[in-house]
């Protein structure tokens, strides 16, 4: 299916969501976080973060993508101003992806109004909005509606991909038609329309996501369980095959003896051929605690593996307060 890519104006206001780009862009601040070294995070993320953020409510609440500020020892915002102001991670949610920070003092900044992202469908006009005022702000429409899978244990299954590309993407905010945020910017990926179609875009985490868990993130810093088992598997999905591009340091299959290289062929004797397949039976065997029957091609032999899953959480170096 061919759509055309080139979107005409911006999204400016209307009589009916009295909705314009100027009055989101306040709401848009930029995340900064360092995070130390000896996290577990650090290797692959970096220690120093840096993405976009969302004001979505009236106490500095910040919405963003949770890389950002997972495993962070400090963190701070920088406003449409200028000013920074020094904040405090939240919450961090695996399964969705969002983190939350709020800032020590309360903002002048008028909070976004959540939208309904079940309602997006393909072709609907779009912003994307990062940090930097106006030249952050990118009109786009939605070109897919399909699940996710990433290579760390993480998949959502109707994950929202937007086009043209919009090089910040990491915690931008995308926003309907009326205004609304529908939205929380993930990744740049190669394929935004389909599976297989060059079309390069973003993926964005749907707000919907956030709805039935923000009250917990809230409270406890996290979702209520029971969790998803975590095996610290990394696996990349190449031609109907599930390589383990690397092991997550000290996680349960390392300890289990999977190793990077191997191939993940099968659960419990039945044969896996897609990331997708692969969660989806993962998750379905149990909670974090159960031990997952991995069938585990290394060199010429397959060899089952029973990895005794945790909860990621325990693995990960979190601050007490989330």
């Amino acid at each position: 299916m061919a759509i055309g890519l080139v979107v005409t104006p911006p999204i400016t206001a209307s009589a009916q969501s009295g909705f314009t780009v100027d009055g989101v862009l306040e709401a848009v601040v930029q995340v900064v976080s360092k995070v130390p070294a000896e996290a577990r995070t650090a290797r692959t993320l970096g220690t120093n973060r840096d993405g976009s953020g969302v004001v979505i409510d009236s106490n500095g609440l910040i919405l963003t993508i949770g890389y950002a500020i997972l495993e962070a020892e400090s963190s701070e915002i920088v406003l449409s101003n200028g000013k920074r102001v020094a904040a405090r991670p939240v919450a961090y949610d695996h399964a969705s992806g969002f983190g939350l920070l709020r800032a020590n003092q309360k903002l002048s900044v008028k909070p976004v109004e959540l939208g309904d992202s079940s309602a997006l469908a393909v072709r609907d006009p779009i912003l994307m909005v990062s940090h930097g005022g106006r030249k952050g702000a990118l009109p786009g429409l939605v070109v897919s509606r399909r699940p996710f899978a990433g290579s760390w244990e993480y998949m959502l299954e109707r994950a929202i991909y937007t086009a043209p590309p919009h090089p910040a993407f990491g915690g931008a905010a995308l926003f309907s038609a009326k205004g609304k945020l529908v939205g929380i910017g993930s990744l740049i990926v190669g394929d935004a329309m389909e599976p297989g179609h060059a079309t390069p875009g973003n993926m964005f985490i749907p707000i919907d996501q956030l709805k039935p868990i923000l009250g917990d993130l809230l409270e406890k810093g996290r979702a209520t369980g029971p969790h998803r088992p975590w095996l610290g598997i990394y696996a990349q999905e190449i031609h109907g095959r599930l390589f383990v591009s690397r092991t997550a340091r000290g996680g349960p299959a390392q300890s289990a003896g999977v190793r990077q290289g191997d191939i993940v062929v099968g659960i419990a004797g039945e044969p896996v051929t897609s990331l997708i397949d692969f969660y989806r039976r993962v998750w379905k065997l149990g909670h974090a605690g159960i031990s997952v029957p991995l069938d585990i091609l290394q060199g010429a032999k397959v060899l089952p593996i029973s990895v005794k899953s945790t909860d990621r959480y325990k693995w990960l170096k979190l601050d007490h307060s989330y």
